[in-house]
């Protein structure tokens, strides 16, 4: 099968994680990534750990768990920017490219020669795609920013934890750099629309993605609650602010998580509790009265849910296709019968560990692949091949070598 972007090539400023997140799935796609790092460092995230990947022999290698989560499927060259010959690499790389992603402070490389006017001169049909904190216009437009700190000026952490009334109260980060991959997916969604938009016009464009605007977008209907009904949104624990019942519930010997989307199915649940009659209450008999009447209907409930032992409920919920499951941790996903079928765990080649773990992409096509089969890259991995490919002959490269531009 033809991977679908085998005819893009991919220059890869980027690193950390929005940017690198968002070339992983284009080099999934099939894209050729060649991924510049610094010359002797490379990417922050190789120094993220531990834990490390480890070699063959059971020592680590100099790669973190953050770099190989998000650098499958790329080439590595090493470059030194701040050189004129390694911004001179860069040019005639970009020429041969369909895009440049960069995540740079705003202003960086312009400075350098190698902003979106500088490189798109000669070469229109470019896309140029930053990523930044805040993006490339506004009063913050400068700032650094990580994921942890947009979560919390983007109010995510405002809606996030369990109530301050609570044990336990207070905001909470997601468990995961959210921000940062779904600003990396929506950038390789950009980038495939300005491919197709080139296909048209015969012309790129700079695609310019911040990471609060993302995070604003993803408020989604917390924003519209507030936006609608004029009152902060709170956190509510693991409570949908919504939907009810939807929330996590203490069986006897431990939890579950129940998800009543409708109200057919909240009329299964109440049989399911022996209780049938809750069903045509007035107070809970639809999903909004449910929600303005929550504090009625918990103790309810969870008195209900305690009394049974999380298995008992577990498999009455299924029977009756009512929402709901365990609470799994990280191990107990990747054991997951349907974790496991779908494939999301493969171990690739790599040249110092033997084997690489990898979290497969969700993507699944009916006539093309849906991931790289090559391994993150070692740093610099790739320099020869790719000086090469642009004619640089061995001594060169030797010379570039030796001067520290590579």
């Amino acid at each position: 099968m033809s991977a679908l972007l085998s005819s893009i090539r991919v220059l890869d400023l980027s690193r950390v994680l929005a940017g690198p997140w968002a070339s992983q799935i284009l080099a999934d796609l099939g894209a050729d990534v060649i991924k510049v790092e610094k010359p002797g460092r490379g990417d922050d995230t190789r120094a993220w750990g531990p834990p490390f990947l480890k070699r063959a022999d059971g020592s680590d290698t100099e790669d973190g768990g953050y770099y190989v989560a998000a650098n499958r499927g790329k080439r590595s060259i090493t470059l030194d920017l701040k050189t004129e010959e390694g911004r001179a690499i860069v040019k005639q790389l970009a020429a041969q490219s369909d895009v440049v992603l960069e995540n740079y402070k705003v202003g960086t490389l312009e400075r350098l020669g190698l902003g979106y006017a500088d490189l798109s001169a000669n070469h229109p049909e470019l896309i140029y795609c930053s990523v930044t904190g805040f993006g490339q216009t506004g009063p913050r437009a400068k700032q650094p920013a990580y994921d942890f700190l947009i979560q919390a000026m983007g109010g995510l952490m405002s809606v996030t934890g369990e109530r301050d009334d609570k044990p336990g109260g207070g905001p909470q980060k997601v468990g995961v750099p959210i921000v940062d991959m779904v600003t990396g997916v929506y950038a390789a969604v950009g980038i495939l629309a300005a491919i197709i938009g080139r296909h048209t016009t015969g012309r790129g464009q700079h695609v310019d993605l911040g990471m609060m605007d993302v995070q604003v977008g993803l408020l989604m209907n917390q924003a519209m609650n507030f936006l609608l009904a004029g009152r902060t949104p709170k956190r509510t624990g693991t409570a949908h602010p919504n939907i009810q019942p939807q929330r996590t519930f203490d069986c006897r010997d431990g939890q579950i998580v129940v998800v009543v989307g409708n109200d057919g199915q909240f009329a299964t649940l109440c049989g399911l509790m022996g209780r049938p009659e809750l069903a045509s209450d007035e107070r809970f008999a639809t999903n909004g009265r449910r929600v303005v009447n929550q504090a009625l209907l918990d103790p309810i409930l969870d008195a209900a849910f305690g009394a049974e032992d999380r298995a008992v409920w577990l498999e009455r919920l299924s029977a009756a296709n009512v929402p709901a499951g365990a609470i799994n941790t990280v191990p107990e996903v990747f054991a997951d019968p349907q974790v496991v079928h779908r494939g999301m765990l493969r171990h690739i080649p790599h040249p110092l560990a033997g084997t690489v773990p990898q979290v497969m992409n969700p993507l699944r096509f009916s006539a093309a692949p849906s991931c790289a089969e090559l391994p993150p890259p070692l740093l610099g991995e790739h320099t020869a091949q790719v000086l090469s490919e642009l004619g640089y002959s061995d001594a060169d490269i030797a010379q570039l070598a030796e001067r520290a531009v590579t």
